[in-house]
């Protein structure tokens, strides 16, 4: 294809109306003359850690420079100019602050539209998601993820939805779609035990052709000829700090990488070419938990995927990596004081989630066996009276809410005790309206301006493997 053409005639210039093109004057943004030169992307690698706000970044890479004495494959990058990089608008339609669901539908639709919907404007319009484009262009397509595959961002790049919360429909839509290979939890909108309607759905993608994989091991053992539907948890799959204390859970439960790998090589050698999303979607969960060890530990299982994306690009030659997130979330950081540097390495001895530890602790339990829990997930005692407190948010005199908190379990007050003995502070324990890290690698990376909004990723991965947005 003639880019000079296809930039000239195709969506950007034909689109119309500055309020409708997301690239506001993009032709004179974009440099045709030096694109022509580029080679396109034959596959794109999107990667995607929610809720990831740049004290997220910051504090994994430094966790992992102070434990391993190297920091994180993310940032490594730019360390060795690897890459194209970028600040991005992240607002939806309705605000400033998106919400996961909007936040990815700026990309998979290319507009940006109300918190809470997927790929549906404000006044009704429906917008062809992005993975459907590149079907109808002749690519692979599939979608990995550390929560339930029907949830927010891995379904903003797939289906149209009013709501994100009707997860149930998009498992049918998924179906109907025939992605290449979809992976994460979510066990409870496609079982028949646990559907609401008691449809089976894994019966059905089964009828489809699918392998359907409830395990590592089965996944492992699929063939990379036929379409793979792997769903490994009820909803979102374990933190991947409490999946490594866990001899059991690290036997049946894929990592993030090891997800990414399997997708990798299901489309690898599709003649035209392949497009998959990677989300870790439980470091924006535990963001809102504000829980330090699933963040940083769900962080570094994000950057292992991001290692495993750029392996392969390097070698493909072809393949377009977009590393980022949709939001900030909490926004934590490491707070100044003489002990910041013992206080913050105190975090390497945690060998599981506040949530692990919190749904440890009963209401009957003794001050003494919530010392105990602590010590021996946080490597570290506590005082009577930080036990004491924390237990009283068990009989009644305290309750918290918050997003994936069903138990109203003490997220907050527990971070806050815990910040006094590691200095991670927060500020909320929910999304905020940053502009995020983003960055390119391989062809179409030099697409990549210094600032851009997010609805600017959709056109800019159609320019970069030449599929015109004609669907």
């Amino acid at each position: 294809m003639d880019r000079r053409k296809f930039f000239r005639s195709g969506s950007l210039f034909t689109l119309g109306a500055a309020v409708i093109n997301p690239f506001q004057s993009s032709a004179a943004i974009l440099d045709i003359d030096s694109v022509n030169k580029n080679k396109k992307a034959k596959n794109i690698i999107f990667l995607v850690s929610d809720g990831m706000s740049t004290g997220t970044l910051n504090m994994t890479d430094l966790y992992l420079n102070r434990k391993t004495a190297k920091g994180s494959n993310w940032l490594q990058l730019y360390k060795d100019n690897k890459v194209s990089r970028a600040l991005m608008d992240t607002a939806s339609a309705s605000s400033i602050v998106t919400d996961s669901s909007a936040g990815s539908s700026s990309w998979g639709g290319g507009f940006r539209v109300n918190n809470g919907a997927l790929n549906v404007s404000p006044s009704g319009e429906s917008h062809l998601p992005i993975w459907q484009k590149f079907k109808k262009a002749g690519k692979m397509a599939g979608c990995v993820t550390t929560v339930p595959i029907t949830h927010a961002t891995p379904a903003g790049f797939c289906v149209n939805s009013k709501s994100r919360n009707a997860q149930d429909d998009i498992a049918e839509q998924y179906l109907e779609l025939g992605f290449d290979i979809m992976m994460g939890g979510g066990a409870n909108y496609f079982s028949p035990e646990l559907r609401k309607d008691k449809k089976d759905m894994y019966a059905a993608y089964t009828a489809k052709g699918y392998q359907v994989v409830k395990t590592k091991a089965e996944m492992e053992l699929a063939s990379n000829s036929k379409p793979v539907f792997g769903v490994f948890s009820d909803d979102a799959l374990p933190y991947y700090v409490d999946r490594n204390s866990d001899d059991n859970l690290k036997k049946t439960i894929p990592s993030l990488a090891e997800m990414s790998q399997k997708a990798i090589d299901r489309m690898k050698d599709h003649k035209n070419g392949f497009v998959l999303q990677i989300e870790s979607g439980k470091v924006d969960w535990a963001a809102h938990g504000n829980d330090i060890a699933g963040l940083i530990n769900d962080q570094i299982e994000f950057d292992e995927a991001v290692k495993v994306a750029i392996d392969f690009a390097e070698k493909d030659k072809e393949t377009l990596v977009i590393i980022t997130t949709d939001h900030g979330n909490a926004n934590p950081g490491i707070i100044y004081g003489k002990n910041a540097n013992d206080n913050f390495d105190s975090i390497q001895k945690y060998t599981q989630t506040n949530e692990w530890i919190l749904n440890q602790i009963k209401p009957d339990s003794s001050i003494s066996q919530v010392k105990e829990i602590i010590e021996k997930a946080n490597g570290h005692s506590v005082s009577d009276e930080d036990a004491k407190y924390v237990l009283s948010y068990y009989d009644g005199l305290h309750k918290e809410d918050g997003l994936y908190n069903y138990k109203k379990l003490p997220y907050k007050a527990f971070a806050e005790m815990q910040g006094k003995i590691n200095s991670v502070g927060w500020i909320s324990m929910d999304h905020s309206a940053d502009y995020v890290e983003m960055a390119m690698f391989g062809p179409g990376s030099e697409l990549l301006k210094p600032f851009v909004k997010n609805t600017d990723l959709h056109y800019l991965m159609l320019q970069a493997a030449e599929v015109e947005n004609k669907f």
